[in-house]
């Protein structure tokens, strides 16, 4: 058993943009990936939720060039303190390492990789979805978004030699030749861009090394809060979402999956001031909101998917979650 990876809100933001810009409100995406409004407050996601929002997007805008689109128009805010440290690296090669070095202050969703060769090198995206299988869009918004980086740092229309991806072509040739202006091929050996290795070296066009330190040392301390258990809630959320497909969690099956005693677990929860069913709890929460809004399942089903020992007290839960009832919810969410 492992902890599902999670992203961090600054990307979540890039898929509402995007569905806001093409008409779709952040309440009507929401609500139809099923996720409740106070998602928003979270500092991360866990990632089978945001690959839940990619859908919704697609679905609501009916845009099947959303990924690209929406990977094309991000900028340093999606990427928060990191996209700042790229932007002051001295050049693009070394822009990619920090990436490397702090994807994970983005998101832990995946992982970039330099194949180096001549005269050109891959940076290749190796995706790690969670229990649910990635859209094809978030891959395509990933490998979209690195070259609006490498275009923005570099200050040029740049044009990588190739990019290719593993999966096959999802929307119209013409949106993918738009956004990449290169060769591409689809169904490959896996997601990546080709780039010259003159543009990997060369300056970029707002390096400035004493900046660069300072963003690495904001980086460095976020990534140091993060490893050592500063998103230990997020973490426990998206492990407790996974396993609440199966049964209801307990605390002893949480210590395990982090590799600590139960009794470590709960000192390090009590220092952050969390209780484990109050996490228990909102994702319960997260998830009856979501198989409630999808609108297949029975009712009666969906609390005993959850745990609840009968109906009536699922009803009472979803009555203090919401303030509806799951049948008033569902017609809410347009079912």
């Amino acid at each position: 058993m492992s902890l599902q990876a999670s992203v961090a809100i600054s990307w979540v933001g890039t898929v509402l943009a995007a569905a806001q810009r093409q008409g779709v409100s952040r309440q009507a995406l929401l609500a139809q990936a099923g996720l409740a409004l106070d998602a928003l407050q979270l500092e991360r996601w866990p990632i089978d939720d945001i690959t839940r929002l990619w859908r919704a997007a697609v679905q609501c805008t009916q845009n099947a060039s959303f990924g690209l689109e929406a990977g094309s128009q991000v900028g340093p805010d999606n990427f928060n303190v990191v996209g700042e440290l790229l932007q002051a690296s001295a050049t693009l090669r070394e822009a990619i390492a920090a990436l490397q070095k702090y994807q994970r202050l983005i998101s832990d969703g995946g992982r970039f990789q330099m194949l180096a060769g001549a005269p050109a090198s891959w940076l290749i995206y190796h995706p790690r979805q969670g229990a649910l299988a990635f859209s094809p869009h978030q891959v395509e918004a990933v490998l979209a978004a690195v070259l609006a980086f490498v275009r923005g740092a570099m200050g040029a229309a740049v044009r990588p030699q190739q990019v290719q991806f593993s999966q096959p072509r999802v929307g119209p040739l013409a949106a993918y030749r738009r956004v990449f202006a290169c060769p591409l091929a689809f169904e490959q050996a896996f997601n990546g861009v080709l780039l010259d290795n003159a543009l990997l070296d060369a300056p970029l066009a707002r390096a400035d090394a004493r900046r660069a330190r300072w963003h690495q040392q904001q980086a460095a301390a976020r990534l140091a809060g993060l490893t050592q258990g500063g998103a230990l809630a997020q973490e426990l959320r998206a492990w407790m979402g996974a396993a609440l497909t199966r049964r209801v969690p307990t605390r002893a099956e949480a210590a395990r999956a982090l590799g600590v005693s139960e009794r470590t677990l709960a000192r390090r929860m009590q220092a952050r001031g969390l209780s484990f069913s109050g996490l228990l709890d909102a994702v319960r929460r997260e998830a009856a909101l979501q198989a409630v809004a999808q609108g297949e399942q029975p009712l009666a089903e969906i609390a005993q998917a959850l745990g609840f020992a009968e109906p009536a007290v699922f009803w009472r839960a979803f009555r203090r979650w919401t303030g509806h009832t799951p049948a008033q919810w569902r017609q809410r969410a347009g079912r």
